[in-house]
């Protein structure tokens, strides 16, 4: 037993984070003083918050929400309201003006949201913003002697080093627990659509979103978000924002109350094996311009459809996620330094960051039919898996009655793929007088034909 004891103590020692305990040495064989985390949590859990929260929803009648059905049979639209509940967590940034983050889904639906300290005390919080993209908000208690958290730098993390994760799980109040980094720059998961996430084995369960992944200093390097795992428990597999990501964004909504995304105007792909030989490029990673908007700020600034993206602001990037979360989360205004190359040759490009415009326009002026619609082009989106088509973002009227809602995806009319508002008057124009819409609804498909 004592040479196990020692074997530990001598790893801990060697590792550089072995922490005198203050007063009476800890319980152990001959007085050893053994290894321990606590001083250091001491200092940090009061900075990190119990949050839970109260609202409602609106819940719809699969069967009696059918337009058709209602239309049929004469039943006005229905609608009831359900109550619910959420735990999760929070960490104190600003101690000063009551300064909160967490998680945009914990306090998502929330009209009531209360915030109970470390000591027991509790608050009603006030929603500063909320980034549902990146999945961070920033909410405020008026509340005095409150403890912040130092922030750290996420950047300089490596895959091995020793976090912890702190939280509320399950609701069962303040826990810790403890582990390395496993990996970093996770992205691709469609869980967010800005994804950059610290991936650690430290247990984090429900209740813990919006907690704080720790360095052995204290000092903050991750906002705790996700679980990977269908049982919707731990198996080792956590994600955490990285603190240098959630810097900008926090910074964002405490001055404007929203995330000011900027654009370029380009759009990008991952670089394979196959593209780098055609390029001519010799290096195996890297993101190619696929195309190029006119007058936007990439076209002014003279990148080409073709050039091989290496780094921006100095940092390099493998993959067009990375490129996609630089330059989404800059302000608009901003300039950026993009580092391309072209034709064997490196070279230096300066942008400066526009503001992220939605293209919307009347259901009415592409036929009466679709009336009280308000449609815009989106993107493919992974993390609401989304194909990329025409978003109907406002349903009203003659277009509500035809069976169309809010956030539905028209993928094609009349049998013919839409992308663009363009691509939709064109296949309207082969048949106006019976459209033919097929939809994606949330997770999934069916087709309306309106008369």
């Amino acid at each position: 037993m004592l040479r196990n004891i020692l074997q530990a103590v001598a790893l801990v020692a060697m590792l550089g984070f072995l922490v005198p305990v203050s007063g009476a040495p800890a319980a152990g064989s001959n007085g050893l003083v053994l290894p321990t985390l606590a001083p250091m949590l001491e200092k940090t859990t009061p900075a990190v918050v119990n949050i839970s929260t109260r609202g409602k929803v609106v819940v719809r009648d699969p069967f009696f929400d059918d337009p058709f059905f209602r239309r049929f049979f004469d039943v006005p639209e229905q609608r009831r309201e359900r109550r619910i509940s959420g735990l999760g967590s929070g960490v104190i940034v600003d101690a000063k003006d009551g300064y909160i983050v967490t998680n945009s889904h914990v306090i998502d639906k929330a009209d009531d949201i209360v915030v109970t300290l470390e000591n027991g005390q509790r608050f009603n919080a006030n929603v500063i913003g909320k980034d549902p993209g990146a999945d961070i908000a920033v909410i405020q208690i008026d509340a005095e002697h409150l403890t912040e958290i130092p922030l750290g730098d996420s950047d300089h993390l490596r895959q091995g080093d020793f976090v912890v994760a702190i939280g509320n799980p399950f609701g069962l109040g303040q826990t810790v627990t403890s582990g390395i980094v496993s990996a970093l720059g996770r992205s691709g998961l469609g869980i967010e659509s800005y994804e950059d996430f610290i991936q650690t084995d430290a247990s984090i369960n429900p209740g813990n979103s919006g907690g704080a992944l720790v360095n052995l200093r204290g000092e903050l390097i991750g906002i705790n978000t996700a679980i990977y795992g269908s049982g919707g428990g731990n198996i080792g597999i956590g994600f955490a924002i990285p603190v240098n990501m959630a810097r900008q964004i926090i910074t964002q909504l405490v001055e404007h109350g929203e995330v000011r995304r900027g654009r370029l105007g380009f759009v990008v792909q991952d670089l394979t094996p196959e593209l780098a030989e055609a390029f001519g490029v010799a290096r195996k990673k890297g993101v190619v311009v696929a195309r190029v908007e006119a007058k936007s700020p990439a076209q002014k600034a003279g990148v080409k459809v073709g050039d091989v993206i290496i780094a921006v602001n100095g940092r390099e990037v493998d993959s067009s996620t990375q490129v996609r979360n630089e330059i989404g989360l800059l302000r608009v205004g901003s300039k950026v330094n993009i580092e391309v190359l072209r034709d064997g040759k490196t070279h230096q490009l300066t942008a400066s960051v526009g503001k992220h415009t939605t293209y919307t326009v009347s259901g009415k002026s592409l036929n009466e039919k679709l009336a009280g619609a308000k449609l815009s082009e989106v993107q493919e989106d992974p993390s609401r898996r989304a194909a990329a088509g025409i978003e109907v973002v406002e349903a009203r009227g003659r277009a509500a009655a035809a069976g169309l809602r809010k956030g539905d995806i028209i993928i094609s009319v009349n049998r013919t793929r839409v992308k663009t508002i363009q691509d939709m008057k064109s296949a309207i124009k082969k048949n106006p007088d019976a459209l033919l819409l097929n939809i994606q609804r949330e997770a999934r498909g069916l087709f309306i034909l309106i008369r």
